[in-house]
Order: C-alpha cells, then structure tokens, then sequence
C-alpha cells in the first residue's frame, strides 16, 4: 500500500517528458485498407495560424501524400505532396486541382542521416500568403486572397480518394498561433485516439503504428550466419552492421534497409578464433585482430580491410602470452590509438591495459597509471568520452588475484580512467540483489550523467539481455525496454551495443555461436531514449487535472476497502485450510538444505552435514534407489522383480549375492542421511522417510496427491532444477520417468488452464516453463506461454519461444513443427 500512495503522488507532480514518441504511416507498400489516417480536430483561428510537426521518412519512399487542410467554409482544399527528383528530396505545397503554389527542393545527402526534420505551413490570413519551411529551406507562396477566419480540418496520410503516401512518421504536432495552440505529442501507446497534451481526445487515426513502442521493445532488424569463424561491428558514420569472416563480408545498412554480400579479392589474413575488431572512420578501415594463437602460428594478429575497395593490408605480427577472451575495449580517433583491458586466458584474468597505435603499428602495455588499481576481470565493458578524454569501466568477473582456481566474483563497479593525467579512481560500486549479470560489450554515455549497457546473465545457456540506465555519480540505475533472447554457452558468443546519435537509435548486434566456429548475427534497434513500461503506458493522464485528485480519493478508497475484503477472505481460507497434526508439509524452497536426495535435474545426495556425497552413489546403487523408490509410493518391489530389472541374464544364485551386495552398499549409503532408511518387509524392499529427510520426488508426488493448486509454487521450484535424471540416458529409468510424466503433466496442465481463467500470465509462464522440463515438446505449454507473454505484451519474447521451439522440435524430431505462430496465437 505504501508503494501505490507514492506511485500516486509522483504521477500527480512529475510532467510528461520528452520520450521517443510519434506516429508512423503505413504507405504504399500497404494494401490501400491498411494505410494510415490521421484527422485533427482543430478550431477557428483568426488572421493567422500555423501547422509545425516534425518530420521522419521510411524506406521504401514511394511519392505521396504527407497532409491536406481544409476549410470547413470553404471548397480550397492544400496539400502537402511529398516526391523525389535525382539527387533531391521535393516536398509541393499544392492548392488541390489547381495548381503548385510551392515546390522546395532539398538536397537528398541534407535529409540522409536525420532521423527528424521540421516542417511548418505557415498560413498569414491578412498577408493573404502561406510559407513552407523545411528543414533549412522556407518559400512563401503569395496573393492566394484567403479569408480572416479559418476553421480547418487537417488530415495526415490517406484522406478521400488521395491514397497514395510515403512512409513517414510525425512527430511534436502544434497548430495554432499566439494566442490558441494545440499541442499534440503523439505519445500513445495503443488505440485509435489522439490527444493533446491535456489528454483530451483532439483526432483519430486508422491503422496507427506508435513509435513510442519502438522505445520499450527492441525490434527485430536483420540476421544472418556465416559457416567459419566471424565478427561484427557497426559503423555509425555510414549507418552500416558489418558481419565478416575470413572470405566475406556482410554489409547492412540501417538507413536504407539494404544489404550486399563482398567477397574479397583474396582472404583475411589473420586466422579468426573470436573476430575482434574495431573501426577508424578517418580512414574507412575495419581493423581485425587476435591476441593469442594456441596453437604454432606465423601468421599476422592485426590486418585493416579498406571499406571502399574491399582489401585486406596485413598490419602486425607481434602476438601477446594470454588470449584475453572478452576483454573491454575503446578507440581515441585523435591519437589514433586503440586500448583493451582485461580479459581470460590461460587460467588468469588479466587487469593489464594494452594499446595498439595505429601509425606505428604496434601493441604496447601501458603501465604508468596511478590511483586506485582496478581487479583483474572479464566480461567487462568500457565506454569513452572523447570530449574529455575519459574511459569508465563498467563491471565484470574477476578477483583481486587473478588466479581462475580462486573462484570469480561479480562486479557491479565503476571506474574513471582519466587519459590525460593516467590516473584510476573507483567512483562507486553498488550491492546487487538482482541475478548475476555481465555487461555486453559497449558502454553508452550520451551525457555526463548516465551511461546505458546491456546486461545478460553468462551462466545461463538460454536467457535475455536487458538494457540498464546507470547513474554516473552513485549507480543508482533502472531496467529500460524488454528483453532480446541471447544464447550464451560458447566463448565466441556476444552481444555489442552501439548508439547512432543522428538516427537516435541504439543498435544491439547478438553473435551466437554452438560450436565456437559457425555463428548467427542477429541485429535489434531500440529508439532513443529508450522508456521502461510504466512510462510506456502513463499516457495520456486523466483528461483534467481538476479531476485528478477526486478520482485519486475514490480509487484509494476502493483499493482500501478491496484489500480489507481480501484480509478477510485469506484468513478464512487459511483457517479451512490449516494442516491436520499429522499432515507432512514442506519448506517453501526444497534445496541447499542437510539430509537430502535430489532427482530432478543433477542426481544429488546431502549427507546430515549438509555436505555432498553423491559420489557414494555409484551407477548400480543409484538405479537400485530409483527403482525401489518409485514402487515404494505404493507397496515396495518385491526382490524378485528387483532382480529381474538390474541382472535380467544372471542365473539366480549368482543375483542373489550381487542384490545383497547392492543393497547392502546402499544401506549403508543412506545412513549418512537422517530419517531416510532401506527396509525390507514381507518380501519386500521399500524407502521410508521421516520428516526430517527430503527428497524432491517423493515430495512431488504427495503435491500432485494432495492439492496441486495450494503448493503450485513449491512444485514449479522443484521441477525446475530440470527434467528427472536429466543426465543419465540409461533405459532402465526410461519407465521410472514415463510414470512420473504421466502424473505430472495432466496436473500442470489444470494448473496452466486455472491461471489463464484467473488472468495471471506470469503463472501461465512459470506453468508453461515447469511442463517444458518434463515433456519440451509440448504445444499445450508453447501456446499458453505465448499467449501469457503477448496479454503482458511482450511480443519478442512470445516469438522468442516460439522459436526456440520449433528449432528444439527439428532437432528432436528430425521434421519441421507442422504449426505456424499464427496458428498458435
């Protein structure tokens, strides 16, 4: 409650600030039903008033029109037109089945690198003339005898029979004149409606893409795969991703949406392991290069590739003694000189600067730094301020010994290294609560206050990359736009982020790898400044502030009186729910924890030492515990049946030692544990456990018995650690986990259907994941997952899932999944 009375008083006292927002036109690559409209209820404005908004264009750029303005007493009729002639971008201010009043030509390179431009109709009643400025250019049409008063209605895109427009987006709309001005802008979200600044309703649009989205949900931009070795980078000065190994070179362009694949004259001269690079505009060179070979290499460990001609010009030989895997890294264009630090190798984390000088091409290690010592770490990531001459290294893996056999530690630092005076100093480090991540390479600082990264987890073979917004001065930091799906098992495995400040776009490239030799480069932009989700939907505020602090009181009023409803209503349920005497329950959260046996996922036993000791746990003894626990949920397995499952060829009197042998081991195996015994009773052989032992099978069994819906979060923890055995392929258990499945899944399943009736997303997800550790190909799971992910509106991680999949069911199964997303959706 605490939390909701100061979330309200924030949205009461913080004003709308300027986010990435607009709306964009579907033109005429689009079915004519399906292009954009957009009307403005305007009023009546007397002697003069203008039309100013800002302007982006999309490819492809087929002609049109942008706007029209009527006059509601009146026949003429203005349009903007907007066309393309060589070399130059033409935008005619028409007076509609007349004539041309205006035609201002502007130079195409003018326009090629701006994501926005101004455009403003300036229409003086008394002066009886219109001005268009666009961009740096402003012409006045003159003697077009308008009246004193003007009502117009303003339509943007497809208007009547005009069906024909460009792609475009607008942006910060104002009409009006000194005295009357609406402002519009265009922060939506979702919906049909426009509205002002207010948050009354001031238009409609039909088929609306709003760019705000564009800032919260990294879009899918492009991808590709090279078969050997490769890298990666971006060049911001030609708006193009670059994607290389040893015989080609992949060039994207963001702008333009087009791509081109060069085959070099003559291969790559450096033997690529990892494809690190870095780019110096001044001379259109991508530079490539390896630190450390493994194995004897003679060959080059720096070469530069002319981006205008394509060639390679081997640059150095010199190699150093560790290979510095996932190093920091950042270029000063002005000394021209290119400096890592850190990095993994050999054992050894590295907290050692290198510079590579491009005129006399040539690595040194800088070692006159003072100040504060930074620990040796990787998976780090640097960013640099030109202006000052400043880098920041942000995070990493490491410790203060270096040594990899101490254990690595997360660093959540930052640190200033000042390139003019060589002085390190630690400007702060930060508790982190949060999953342990490492920061992709790229550390962005648009302004002298914060700095964005990338953030994944490395530990994880499949997981999401988020994009953190840090303060500078104390760390302090939030969690911006959703998440991209990163594989991280192999070395070769990165993410980069880049920030094009003309196109106002960062750009994240994810290179992925299975086998630490092929790849995929996948390509995501997220517009600037990038928006978390509270301030992806906070638009537009109640439509009167007079109102708000009514309708506050009557909504805290509500909630107060809900949560007292539900105080009551959860006390009663737990008084009918409470646990007879003798009814077993269990902790919350089944791990780390003494006298222990664990089936899901790893096999693992704790002794009552809570020490490991499933290395006591031979092959043998580990199928003979299943074996008889399974039977033991019900009577036991008899000794016969036993033997007949671990020695089916073995005559009788040659199982009967092998089994007392078996069983005697294992006895003596579970008396490391408390309250957990072997016993044999009439004939047969059976595991019976107390409450002070645990095992995770045992206990899943008695939820899935009892009440599913009650202990829903104990069960999804337990299935969690992974499928049953995970790790052992051996047939004798193929039965053991086929039983276990048979239980399970149906109750996951009701589970599943509970929480969707019960509109809680987040379960259907948690629900969806558990199914997928005990049966990964199951649609019921695929489709409720992303259904749960698109009502949280979390689209790419909904088409992340669904991908996955359908490459886990090839792989499976040796046959494309016969369902499209749309058929699951």
């Amino acid at each position: 409650m605490r939390l909701f009375f100061s979330l309200c008083i924030l949205w009461l006292i913080i004003p709308s600030s300027s986010l990435s927002q607009g709306l964009k036109f579907s033109g005429g690559h689009q079915p004519i039903e399906k292009r954009t409209s957009c009307d403005v209820f305007a009023r009546e404005y007397t002697d003069n008033f203008n039309i100013d908004f800002d302007l982006s264009l999309f490819p492809p750029n087929p002609i049109g029109y942008i706007l029209r303005i009527k006059n509601e007493k009146s026949n003429r009729i203005f349009n903007l037109f907007y066309d393309e002639e060589q070399n130059y971008c033409v935008f005619r201010l028409n007076e509609e089945g007349k004539s041309s009043l205006i035609t201002a030509r502007i130079d195409r390179d003018q326009l090629a690198n701006l994501t926005w431009f101004k455009v403003s109709i300036k229409m003086n009643l008394l002066l009886n003339e219109i001005r268009l400025h666009v961009h740096n250019t402003e012409l006045v049409a003159k003697g077009l005898d308008l009246p004193h008063t003007y009502h117009p209605k303003i339509t943007f895109g497809k208007s009547d029979y005009l069906i024909d427009l460009p792609n475009f987006a607008i942006k910060n709309l104002t009409i009006g004149n000194t005295m009357d001005k609406i402002v519009i802008p265009f922060r939506e979200n979702e919906g049909n409606d426009v509205h002002d600044l207010e948050g009354n309703v001031i238009g409609e649009v039909s088929n609306p893409e709003w760019l705000i989205n564009d800032a919260y949900r990294w879009k899918f931009v492009a991808s590709s795969v090279s078969p050997t070795q490769a890298g990666s980078n971006y060049n911001d000065v030609k708006k193009e991703v670059y994607y290389f190994n040893r015989d080609s070179i992949l060039v994207y362009n963001v702008k333009s949406q087009k791509s081109k694949t060069i085959k070099y004259t003559s291969r790559c001269p450096v033997d690529l392991v990892v494809g690190t690079s870095f780019i110096d505009q001044a001379s259109n060179k991508l530079y490539v290069y390896e630190m450390h070979h493994v194995n004897p290499y003679d060959g080059p460990s720096v070469a530069s590739l002319d981006l205008d001609t394509y060639t390679w010009k081997v640059e150095n030989y010199d190699q150093l003694d560790n290979e510095l895997h996932h190093h920091g890294y950042f270029y000063n264009p002005t000394d021209r000189k290119f400096t890592i630090f850190g990095g993994y190798g050999q054992m050894r984390y590295s907290d050692k600067f290198y510079s590579y000088d491009l005129d006399v091409a040539r690595w040194t290690e800088e070692g006159n730094f003072k100040g504060e010592a930074i620990y040796p770490r990787y998976f780090l990531s640097i960013g640099y301020l030109k202006e000052r001459n400043i880098a920041y290294i942000f995070g990493g893996m490491g410790n203060e010994s270096g040594e990899h056999i101490v254990g690595r530690k997360y660093f959540y630092d930052l640190h200033k290294v000042d390139l003019n005076t060589n002085r390190i100093s630690k400007v702060w480090e930060i508790p982190w609560t949060l999953t342990n991540i490492v920061p992709a390479r790229g550390v962005i600082i648009p302004d002298s206050s914060h700095f964005y990264a990338l953030g994944y987890p490395e530990h994880v073979s499949n997981s999401f990359f988020k994009l953190y917004k840090f303060s500078i001065k104390d760390g302090s930091y939030e969690i911006l736009g959703d998440s991209v799906p990163i594989y991280s098992d192999k070395i070769t495995t990165r993410a980069q982020l880049y920030y094009d400040t003309q196109l106002g776009n960062l750009y994240a490239l994810v290179q992925e790898s299975t086998d630490d030799i092929s790849s995929s480069l996948k390509i995501y932009s997220l517009n600037f400044p990038p928006i978390s989700s509270s301030q992806l939907s906070d638009y537009p505020e109640t439509t009167l502030r007079k109102n708000v602090s009514i309708a506050i009181v009557l909504l805290l009023a509500t909630i107060v009186l809900i949560y007292f409803i539900y105080r009551i209503t959860k006390r009663k349920k737990l008084q009918t729910e409470l646990p007879l005497p003798n009814q077993r329950t269990a902790p919350p959260v089944p791990i780390d924890r003494p006298n222990a046996i664990y089936l899901f996922g790893e096999f693992k036993v704790v002794d009552r030492a809570n020490k490991d000791i499933t290395h006591l746990f031979s092959t043998r003894l580990k199928q003979t515990f299943c074996l008889i626990l399974e039977y033991s949920v019900a009577d036991g397995i008899t000794s016969k049946h036993l033997s007949s499952v671990l020695w089916p060829d073995k005559p009788e009197d040659k199982v009967k030692n092998s089994r007392g042998v078996t069983v005697n081991h294992l006895r003596k195996a579970l008396s490391e544990l408390d309250g957990i015994e072997l016993e044999f009773e009439k004939g047969k052989f059976k595991i019976v456990q107390t409450e002070s032992s645990y095992c995770d099978y045992t206990r899943c069994i008695e939820i899935i018995s009892t009440d599913v819906s009650r202990y829903r979060e104990e069960l999804i923890q337990i299935v969690s650690r992974g499928y049953l055995l995970q790790s052992s392929n051996d047939p004798l258990f193929d039965d053991f986990k086929a039983h276990l499945e048979r239980l399970l899944e149906p109750a996951l399943r009701a589970e599943i259907e509970k929480s969707v009736v019960a509109q809680m997303p987040q379960i259907t997800i948690a629900l969806a994941n558990t199914v997928f550790k005990v049966d990964p190909l199951n649609d019921y799971a695929l489709s409720s997952k992303i259904k749960a992910y698109r009502a949280l509106k979390l689209e790419t991680e909904a088409r992340s899932t669904y991908q996955s999949f359908i490459v886990e069911y090839k792989k499976l199964m040796g046959e494309n999944y016969p369902y499209s997303y749309q058929d699951l959706v």
